[in-house]
């Protein structure tokens, strides 16, 4: 597969060699799937889906992320003299800033009305997946100090080298923002709501831990989102059916199309992950009167549970609580995940007994004025998303004498 571009990863030790490709082509599957985090099994950091060739492929090939949607391709492979993969990043080219969930539309505002031009810029991050994960992917064998930091390094190269105006790292691991840290990016701090399995049996285990008050408000609540002749249903594998797609796209469709103007999403995305991927999804299915009128769909790492989008086509009181968030609990308990991210923002998740966790960016820019500009304000930023946390997980649900969690950031890895 021939480069887009190539340049080397200044600084990296050995004078290893940065080449770009357009597409996960660019790599072969078993390249990729020796990659820290890719596969289950394959190292010591726990699989994440969206990560894995099937994930991102499908990403492309169904029209998704390319080109024309303003995610071109730009994957960055850590090679050897001899051509071998030691470590990857994906990234992209990115003409917007739409699909992210760390927003950056302020300092393109700024940079542009003093004369610059911010896009294009460049992305490493999952497109439409506001999931913490690994984006120094390091290849098996390898050290994984050495490797993350070429690779941040090189990103540094490929955007001054592309003469773009920034690159941007969202959703990264604690490790890899030591890397990038240390080749001259800037640290962003965020806020989501994560549930933590603290070995519970059961839900009314977890309950247990919550004030009584609050205990009874989520059985009421519970009670009351199916009071309808509403029924629950969990689809994985071979019960993922092109009708089932049918009836989640619809669903995905109507709410998508309300919030978003224009949902990222393909018919033919859920199609190929149906086929590529079925063990590792998860659709959450609500039925009333013999056919499906809402559902969530979410995606199964080796130790947790990610919730990503949902839909429906009848509104009905706590649908939404119950489909996205307690019936995610229910599976995570039932299947001995440690975690359930529920997705970007929604301080409404802290009553349901999903705990603030800090996520974590990082940001390199080019131009000096405004990367002054743009440290100051996240210098501040990060103070108050931490005193919003603390703020946060004071009026938690939980009863004096619950769980005590040492660590709920969920840049963390094993």
């Amino acid at each position: 597969m021939a480069s887009e571009t190539e340049g080397e990863a200044n600084g990296a030790d050995g004078g290893l060699a940065i080449r770009v490709v357009p597409g996960i082509g660019g790599f072969a599957r078993d390249e990729w799937e020796a990659l820290s985090g890719v596969s289950r099994g394959i190292s010591e950091t726990p699989y994440n889906p969206f990560i894995s060739f099937d994930f991102l492929q499908t990403l492309e090939e169904s029209g998704c992320a390319v080109r024309d949607t303003g995610w071109q391709g730009h994957h960055l492979r850590l090679e050897n003299a001899d051509g071998s993969l030691l470590g990857a990043v994906p990234c992209f080219v990115k003409s917007h800033s739409q699909g992210e969930y760390v927003f950056d539309h302020g300092w393109a505002d700024a940079f542009e009305r003093a004369g610059g031009n911010y896009y294009p810029k460049l992305q490493a991050a999952v497109p439409f997946t506001p999931a913490t994960g690994p984006r120094l992917l390091v290849s098996h064998g390898q050290d994984p100090v050495t490797i993350r930091s070429g690779l941040a390094l090189g990103l540094r190269a490929v955007t001054e080298k592309l003469g773009v105006s920034s690159a941007h790292v969202t959703f990264a691991q604690e490790n890899d923002m030591d890397a990038l840290e240390g080749a001259g990016f800037l640290r962003r701090t965020d806020q989501q709501f994560h549930f933590f399995n603290e070995g519970y049996s059961n839900y009314d285990d977890f309950l247990a831990t919550l004030a009584s008050r609050k205990r009874k408000a989520l059985k009421k609540e519970r009670r009351e989102a199916l009071s309808e002749g509403i029924s629950i249903e969990w689809l994985t594998g071979r019960d993922l059916t092109e009708a089932v797609w049918d009836d989640f796209y619809a669903f995905y469709m109507d709410t998508g199309g309300r919030k978003w103007g224009r949902p990222y999403l393909t018919r033919t995305f859920f199609s190929l992950i149906g086929e590529r991927m079925p063990d590792d999804v998860l659709l959450v299915m609500a039925k009333r009167a013999g056919r499906y009128i809402a559902g969530a769909i979410n995606f199964i790492g080796s130790d947790t549970l990610f919730g990503r989008n949902w839909g429906c086509i009848e509104d009905h009181r706590f649908l939404h609580f119950e489909v996205c968030y307690h019936q995610a609990i229910d599976f995570a308990i039932a299947n001995g995940l440690k975690v359930v991210e529920a997705g970007a923002q929604g301080e409404h998740k802290l009553a349901r007994g999903y705990r603030p966790v800090t996520t974590q960016s990082a940001h390199f820019i080019a131009h000096a004025g405004l990367r002054n500009a743009v440290a100051d304000y996240l210098e501040r930023e990060r103070r108050e998303v931490s005193r919003m946390g603390e703020y946060l997980d004071e009026r938690g649900p939980f009863r004096r004498g619950g769980p005590e969690l040492s660590e709920r950031s969920s840049s963390k890895t094993d």
